[in-house]
């Protein structure tokens, strides 16, 4: 299995023992993957994934909008995560405008928000609560691997990202951290991080990538199988 990115959208390449190409997008989280016959070249491959870019973009789009039928209200008794466990989040209305965000009891997520808050700033309060959490872990677990991998991270950051957990820069020594992360048990956060960073050893997700993965994260497989579930 390799793994290209065309228009900034990751696609899982399987070769098999068939005779056609098939292309299918995830519905639960947006993933693309093709099964490809095993003598079709990675040039061949990527020419049919451009001339299939715009229906890819559809499926992802309809998938997005079906997700947001369920999206969060950002009210007393939804249930939130926190580094991959679940918090009922209990809203309480005051009337100072200082907001803040508490972990109570292991059990609950408390936001303090001014009274007739809308839906908008409770997410926003949230949002930035958890870009605190991931931002106080981070450079612990990149100084960990700094060490390990003999590398610099030179810049990094934390933002929203819709169909990618991180990115990498390898020419300003730059990564980019996904900020729902911050919802996932830390060793996602984990096989994130040097994910990027071995990207500043090896641009492509080739042979050589994957030696480097099995070097410094050799369960690296079976993190990503587990990621690939949520």
């Amino acid at each position: 299995m390799t793994e290209i990115i065309i228009d900034d959208i990751e696609i899982e390449i399987t070769k098999k023992n068939i005779k056609n190409i098939y292309l299918s997008v995830n519905p639960s989280n947006g993933e693309v993957r093709i099964s490809a016959p095993r003598k079709m070249t990675e040039d061949a491959i990527r020419l049919f994934v451009v001339s299939k870019i715009s229906w890819i973009e559809k499926q992802k789009e309809k998938f997005d909008n079906q997700e947001k039928i369920m999206e969060k209200e950002y009210i007393t008794g939804e249930s939130h995560y926190y580094f991959g466990e679940s918090y009922l989040l209990n809203v309480i209305y005051q009337s100072s405008n200082k907001a803040k965000v508490e972990i109570r009891n292991k059990k609950y997520i408390d936001l303090y928000v001014k009274e007739g808050s809308s839906k908008e700033k409770r997410e926003y309060i949230i949002k930035e609560w958890y870009r605190k959490e991931l931002k106080s872990i981070i450079p612990s677990m990149i100084d960990k691997w700094e060490k390990i991998m003999n590398l610099k991270v030179k810049e990094w950051g934390v933002k929203q990202m819709k169909t990618r957990w991180g990115t990498c820069n390898p020419n300003a020594g730059r990564i980019w951290l996904n900020l729902e992360l911050a919802k996932t048990p830390l060793h996602f956060l984990e096989y994130i991080i040097v994910h990027e960073m071995a990207h500043l050893i090896e641009k492509g997700h080739g042979d050589k990538f994957k030696a480097i993965m099995d070097k410094y994260y050799p369960n690296w497989r079976n993190v990503r199988k587990e990621l690939k579930m949520l």
